[in-house]
This record gives structure tokens, C-alpha cells and sequence, in this order.
């Protein structure tokens, strides 16, 4: 890698590795939550997911490279560890809040990530893209607000009443 150029492409390759390994790993965080408002967030997400994927293809296409070949070993590990805690637990607000404290570490990632491809373009000149990317961030940034929520409003009350009637039973 030598020039900007190159190291935008990358970073566009990286994306979109990352989010086709996400895709793949949504459907068991959908099957894992117990939460309906939960599920249905991952299940919208991962819709809009498919959109930013063909985004990130309409950027390679007009920029004359391909996308496939690397692996972003970040989404993987982020995934790996989704995948540990969810094997670890029962179903369940903790679970469900386990579920969101791995999305957003996603979400987190993925903020940073387009942010930092979004700079790139705007640097190169390249207002296509920016666009793009842009609206790729927003919704990354949208996804995580409305995890936030759902964690506050429902799933952790829930887990207080849960861990609170477990409490009662032992008592």
C-alpha cells in the first residue's frame, strides 16, 4: 500500500468483509433473543445491512476494484466473542442485554470503520462515495441509538425483575 488510494480501497475491501460476515452472524443473534423489540432491531438492521453491502459494491464498481479477498479479522473476533456469550447463557433479558452489548461493539467498529473511509473519500475528492459512506454512518449511528434504547427501556428492567423473583424464590 502506497498511496491513499490504495489504502481506501482497502478499507472499502475491509468493509465489506465485515459486513457480509455480519449478515451471516445476525440470524443466530435474531434466534438467541428472547426480546421481540430486540429481534425485530437485529432483523431491520440486517435488512439495511444488505443495502450498505451494495453500497460498498457501487463504490468498487466506480472506483474499478473488486471488494472480495480480504477478511476483516476485526468483525471476526467481534463475531467469535457475540458467538461465546451466546453459547454461554440461557435465553433471557441478561442474554438479551449480553446480545446488545455485542451489537454495539459491532455498531462501535463499524462507526469507526465508515468514518474513517468516509474521511478518506472526502480527502480524494471523491463526493460519490462520501455520499455513500454517509448514509452508511448515519444508519450505523441510528442502529446503536435504538439498541440503546431497547437495552434501557425493556431488557435491563427485565433482567432486575428476573434476577429480583430469583432472589425471592431463594429467599
Amino acid at each position: 500500500m502506497e498511496t491513499l488510494e490504495e489504502l481506501f480501497q482497502e478499507q472499502i475491501k475491509d468493509l465489506y468483509s465485515a459486513e457480509n460476515q455480519l449478515l451471516k452472524a445476525m440470524p443466530k443473534m435474531v434466534k438467541k433473543a428472547s426480546s421481540e423489540k430486540l429481534a425485530r432491531a437485529i432483523e431491520d438492521h440486517r435488512k439495511q445491512t444488505e443495502q450498505q453491502v451494495e453500497r460498498l459494491k457501487k463504490i468498487g464498481e466506480a472506483q474499478g476494484f473488486k471488494l472480495t479477498g480480504k477478511v476483516c479479522n476485526a468483525m471476526k473476533g467481534l463475531i467469535e466473542e457475540a458467538t461465546e456469550a451466546m453459547q454461554e447463557g440461557e435465553s433471557g433479558a441478561v442474554m438479551d442485554a449480553a446480545i446488545v452489548a455485542d451489537a454495539q461493539r459491532i455498531e462501535h467498529y463499524e462507526i469507526s470503520a465508515y468514518g474513517t473511509a468516509r474521511s478518506l473519500a472526502e480527502h480524494l475528492g471523491d463526493k460519490a462515495s462520501v455520499k455513500l459512506l454517509e448514509q452508511t454512518l448515519k444508519e450505523e449511528g441510528a442502529a446503536d441509538e435504538k439498541l440503546t434504547k431497547i437495552v434501557m427501556s425493556d431488557i435491563y428492567p427485565q433482567a432486575q425483575v428476573d434476577a429480583d423473583e430469583m432472589a425471592s424464590m431463594d429467599a
